[in-house]
Formats: structure tokens, C-alpha cells, sequence
């Protein structure tokens, strides 16, 4: 008698599922942790700098002089209302770059020694044919500072360059634009102790706007004289 088919429970046990094998985590490949080795529990120990940060002159002057004295110029009501300095613009326009492409690379370069940060390049919007220009070229450069740069070159611009000037008689005092902004404008770029007399290809006029937060030219003006700008009497 032939045997009996066995009933098809019976032919094949099914797993349980509690004996299956589990699937690890996607941040556990390979058993190992992201941060180490499976269970070791380790952290990486975070590099602290030793370095001490000096913050730079005039910005404390501001804070601990300054301040109180325009408070009490302009009887401000809430600290608030005094004054600040935003940003200062360094530009260096070149239109000898028309015929001379190579002096916009010199210019980068003394740009970057004055401020101690990288200037971008200027270019033409619109094509003047009168000057042989055309739209999209390279006629300048500039470079915008803020916070501890901007206070460190103003320190050097007011204590160091602008001394350095022939026939210097102090800075104009009407050069402001009806907002407490101020822009003043440099005939030589040499002025600048950074600047190597040796290496340079030409003599380069540059402008630096000082961009405040003044309602107005007088409040512009006293905060920049109180920074040490040395404007003429008249």
C-alpha cells in the first residue's frame, strides 16, 4: 500500500517568527555605530582654540566712550538711538582697464593687502562707445567690510594713512550725502603702509563710503569726529 501523503503542515515547519534574524539600523553597517565602534558609547572631544580674541580699539571705544558722549550731545532717550557705523565700501574704479586689462589684477591684489579681505571685480553695465567701452567689462573693484574688519581698517585709515597724505589738512566736511552717510575720496593708494611702493604699475584713486545709521549729516558727522576722522574746520 503506497504511503500516505503527509499533510502539507506537516512537510515544511514554519519559523517562528520570534527566531528570524533582525535587520540593524541604517546608521548601525556593519555593527559599527556612527560615532565608533557597537557599543562603546564614544564621543569625539571638540578642538577648543586657546588663541585669545582681542576685539579691536575702536570698537570698544565706541561702547564705553563714544555712546555716552552722543547720548548726551544729542540727549538720546534709549541707547538704541545713537548712531552706529553698518559698513565701509572700498572702491577703486579704473578705466585705464579699457586698454590696460592687467591693472585690474594689481588693483585685487592692493585691495586685499589694505583690507584684509578678498574685493570682488567691478563691470560694465552699458556700452559707451565714445569711451570704447562695452558692457561686461572689468573697470573696477571693491570690497565691503563689516564687524571687526571694518573697525581695524578705519583704526589704521585714521591713525596711519591718512597722516601718511603730503600736504595733509584734515578731510572735507561736506561730503556727506544727507543721511549721515559719508564717502571720502583718496588720490593715492601708496598712503597705505601694506602697499608696496616697489611693485605698484600706477598711482590708483580709491573712495570709502562710510555707511552709518545717522537720520542725519550732523549726527553722521559727530559720530565719525568722535572715531577720530580729522575734518577741517571748514
Amino acid at each position: 500500500m503506497a504511503d500516505e501523503k503527509k499533510p502539507k503542515g506537516e512537510q515544511q515547519q514554519a519559523k517562528p517568527k520570534g527566531d528570524r534574524p533582525e535587520k540593524s539600523g541604517k546608521g548601525d553597517k556593519g555593527g559599527k555605530r556612527k560615532g565608533g565602534e557597537a557599543g562603546s558609547g564614544a564621543t569625539s572631544t571638540p578642538v577648543v582654540s586657546t588663541t585669545e580674541v582681542v576685539a579691536p580699539r575702536l570698537m570698544e571705544k565706541y561702547k564705553g566712550e563714544i555712546i555716552p558722549a552722543l547720548t548726551k550731545q544729542f540727549n538720546y532717550k534709549n541707547a538704541n538711538q545713537v548712531p552706529r557705523l553698518q559698513k565701509i565700501v572700498v572702491n577703486m574704479g579704473l578705466g585705464a582697464a579699457v586698454a590696460n586689462p592687467k591693472i585690474i589684477d594689481t588693483a585685487v591684489e592692493e585691495l586685499r593687502a589694505v583690507s584684509g579681505q578678498k574685493p570682488i571685480v567691478t563691470r560694465s553695465k552699458k556700452a559707451i562707445a565714445n569711451f570704447k567701452l562695452r558692457a561686461g567689462l572689468p573697470i573696477g573693484a571693491m570690497v565691503t567690510l563689516r564687524r571687526a574688519r571694518m573697525w581695524e581698517f578705519l583704526d589704521r585709515l585714521v591713525s596711519v594713512a591718512l597722516p601718511r597724505t603730503r600736504d595733509f589738512k584734515g578731510v572735507s566736511r561736506k561730503a556727506f550725502d544727507g543721511k549721515g552717510n559719508y564717502t571720502l575720496g583718496l588720490r593715492e593708494q601708496i598712503i597705505f603702509p601694506e602697499i608696496n611702493y616697489d611693485k605698484i604699475d600706477a598711482i590708483k584713486g580709491l573712495n570709502i563710503s562710510f555707511v552709518t545709521t545717522a537720520r542725519t549729516d550732523e549726527e553722521g558727522r559727530a559720530l565719525l569726529q568722535q572715531l577720530g576722522m580729522p575734518f577741517r574746520a571748514n
